[in-house]
């Protein structure tokens, strides 16, 4: 007597077709519970995406009250006069891992600024002068309301940029007067939140207050910009830095109280986006067991049919499965695509930075795949129970 010939075993393609086949075969049913699928994970993309959106726009406003700026001042010496910091703090700051950017200006002491050279030298309308290098608007965020700023050639020469008081005080003036010299006047500042004490300064290029006022190179206000996750890190390392020999002798400014309320916020933002993500797919989840029980249900004549036709259990538990992975993925990438789409729409109707993160978008689709797969399981092994007779019969 010939030995039974084992069932053969099904190739991936085969059972890819036979999935996609049980799914063709009722178009209506699969796209509604497609829909349900995507309409569930297209709120938890839109929620995601709308609410990451929200926070960039924060962190950006955050940012600009400078939550990773820090200031480095000359403090006072052992004697108690007014300390200096070394002419090679700036580059040396410069050298620390998470540090931005770093930029530097100089008091010029003795330079006094006029209208017109027929001001007595009294008064002087308490403007100071500073030495500014070229990277400094990029630092401190600060922005021209008129003009341009220095650059490689005007530093080296008598030309300079006003604050926003100053040029309140001076007026419209093409030059101002300082030591003898008139100074062409090339910008104006716009207000600048991150360092006020520019409004009423009158800044000249680092080498032409070398070469025309006397300055003596020594930086008065050092402005560093560093990774937000390690500012407290800078902070302590800015002193011995800036001033190997005498950190003692260095003042490094605190940490901006915004730099919390961002951290508080990202805290509270990340918990919310958890939360939100797994109600959408737990929704989803909930949506693929019910279609696909349903659908066990509906086709006990086709189950029994091929279970005597000699199709195998594990053979109905795989397309099951199969059907219920197709049917999760076609809704998860819809829903993913839709959630975007009203991200983007809403973001723009609010002037916000369009973000939606790549975990929402790559999670969206594999979460809904994974609990699709767990989900279309009790059907599949409730299908594959089913004996010939019991199907037809109940068929």
């Amino acid at each position: 007597m010939p030995a039974p010939l084992s069932p053969a075993r099904m190739r991936a393609a085969d059972l890819l077709r036979l999935g996609g086949t049980g799914l063709r075969a009722r178009p209506l049913r699969a796209v509604l519970s497609a829909l349900g699928i995507a309409i569930g994970i297209a709120a938890m993309t839109a929620v995601v995406g709308i609410s990451s959106s929200s926070h960039a726009d924060l962190d950006r406003a955050l940012a600009a009250l400078g939550t990773n700026m820090l200031t480095v001042t000359p403090g006072q010496t052992m004697f108690g006069k007014e300390a200096k910091l070394p002419d090679t703090s700036v580059p040396m700051i410069r050298r620390i891992a998470p540090v931005l950017s770093a930029t530097a200006t100089g008091a010029v002491d003795g330079a006094h600024v006029y209208r017109t050279d027929r001001i007595p030298a009294g008064q002087t309308g308490g403007l100071g002068v500073v030495a500014a290098e070229l990277d400094l608007l990029r630092t401190v965020g600060a922005k021209l309301a008129d003009g341009t700023w220095l650059n490689a050639a005007t530093s080296r020469y008598p030309a300079v940029v006003l604050g926003s008081d100053a040029a309140r005080r001076l007026g419209d003036v093409p030059a101002v007067y300082m030591l003898g010299r008139w100074w062409t006047v090339v910008g104006v500042l716009d207000p600048v939140p991150l360092a006020p004490e520019l409004d009423s300064s009158v800044l000249v290029g680092w080498p032409a207050a070398a070469s025309y006022l006397g300055f003596d190179g020594h930086p008065t206000t050092v402005y560093t910009r560093a990774v937000d996750s390690h500012v407290e890190a800078v902070r302590a390392v800015l002193a011995p830095t800036a001033n190997p020999e005498n950190p003692n002798e260095v003042k490094v400014s605190k940490p901006s109280d915004a730099l919390a309320a961002q951290r508080t916020a990202n805290a509270t933002f990340t918990a919310l986006l958890l939360g939100l993500g797994a109600v959408a797919l737990l929704v989803g989840g909930i949506g693929v067991a019910n279609t696909m029980v349903i659908s066990v249900l509906e086709r006990r004549a086709e189950i029994g049919l091929r279970r005597s036709l000699g199709a195998t259990r594990g053979q109905v538990r795989s397309q099951f499965v199969m059907e219920s992975l197709l049917l999760s993925l076609l809704g998860g990438v819809a829903g993913v695509l839709l959630g975007c789409v009203v991200t983007g729409i809403y973001a723009a109707t609010q002037s916000w930075p369009t973000v939606v993160p790549l975990w929402a978008l790559g999670g969206g689709v594999g979460a809904t795949v994974v609990i699709g797969a767990i989900a279309g399981l009790y059907p599949a092994i409730r299908a594959a129970r089913l004996a010939p007779t019991e199907a037809l019969a109940a068929a």
